[in-house]
């Protein structure tokens, strides 16, 4: 069953983005009988189906966040006497999702290459702005829609080729080489990315929510940010949101007692560096830990770098939340989050 009515009592509640979250997903309810002495009531989990993108965000949602598509579920399905009562929500992945990424991915991948053309060929002699921007702008917006349901960050800040003249005009590219150099450097890891697909299980093990709800939500926030993020501002926000999932990841795994700090100064609450080096000091600690540790300590540096810098662009940004989903990842393993025999993040969710 469509969720649409659902979608649209959030929207009007102004509540766009967990609307937005529901718009392809559909639900299902699994029901159990209870007795009592007098009667018998059935209770009823909904069980919501979304695409891969929209389930790792729905997951890491608040318990404020679920809570309100809880509310707005029951008074699209008001529980009757005797009779149905929503008791949970719970997200599964729709798997017929996974497949339309797959058949999606070459026309997306020629919808990409026609946007290159354009910003190209407009910056190089072509065609005039005011002619092609309509096309221009209804392609943009099909192509950042389909990156936001595979979950893929889209490099393209250019909502309207005027905001693209605006950066070559500028002075940065004054030739029409450097245009096209820059153009094709700009989407290049994007169509490797899609012609590659990055399947496989290693992927989705790493792609899995970690358990820590704070660093899974913050994590999940800084993604969603960087996909639709067009201004200096915007971008700068993509850091601030990193640096509070570091800060979050590092409350969850330091322990002062057991993690003394790599200087002569304690960590504050808020001090999520220090604590996390102190961590990394001795949960990877000794010669056969040396790769692991420097490869995350420069993984830490790069995202704490990345997060202070007063003026940012998408690939300052980009390079952010992979430095931080990097970090993130590694004392996930490191702690043995990621160990296939273990119970897994949903048996950890109250941490």
């Amino acid at each position: 069953m469509s969720l649409s009515l659902v979608s649209k009592l959030l929207r009007y509640r102004g509540r766009s983005d967990l609307a937005c979250l529901l718009d392809r997903a559909s639900i299902e309810f699994d029901e159990s009988d209870t007795y009592g002495s007098f009667y018998c009531s059935r209770l009823t989990t909904a069980v919501i189906h979304a695409p891969i993108a929209a389930h790792d965000q729905l997951r890491s949602l608040s318990e404020d966040d679920q809570n309100a598509i809880l509310h707005a579920l029951l008074e699209i399905w008001p529980p009757e006497p005797y009779a149905m009562e929503i008791s949970g929500v719970v997200y599964r992945i729709d798997p017929s999702s996974l497949e339309e990424q797959q058949n999606c991915r070459p026309e997306l991948l020629q919808q990409i290459e026609h946007q290159r053309g354009l910003m190209i060929q407009v910056a190089t002699g072509g065609p005039r702005i005011k002619d092609v921007n309509p096309e221009y702008r209804e392609l943009h917006e099909r192509v950042a829609g389909a990156l936001r349901e595979l979950g893929i960050p889209n490099p393209n800040p250019y909502r309207d080729l005027w905001d693209w003249y605006g950066k070559w005009s500028s002075g940065d590219l004054p030739s029409y080489q450097s245009r096209r150099e820059y153009i094709r450097g700009l989407f290049a890891p994007l169509e490797q990315q899609l012609s590659e697909g990055h399947s496989g299980a290693a992927a989705e093990v790493l792609a899995e929510p970690t358990g820590w709800p704070r660093v899974d939500r913050a994590l999940g926030e800084a993604r969603r940010l960087l996909a639709e993020a067009s201004s200096e501002e915007q971008f700068q926000a993509v850091g601030l949101f990193c640096r509070e999932t570091l800060i979050s990841l590092a409350q969850a795994v330091y322990d002062p007692e057991k993690h003394p700090p790599t200087d002569d100064k304690t960590p504050s609450e808020t001090d999520g560096k220090r604590m996390l080096d102190a961590y990394l000091a001795v949960e990877l600690r000794g010669r056969e830990n040396e790769a692991g540790r420097k490869h995350a300590k420069a993984s830490l540096d790069l995202a704490n770098a990345l997060q202070h810098k007063r003026t940012a662009t998408f690939r300052e940004a980009a390079l952010c939340v992979e430095a931080t989903a990097s970090v993130i990842n590694i004392i996930a393993i490191t702690s043995g989050r990621r160990d296939p025999e273990s119970a897994g993040p949903a048996a950890s969710e109250g941490e």
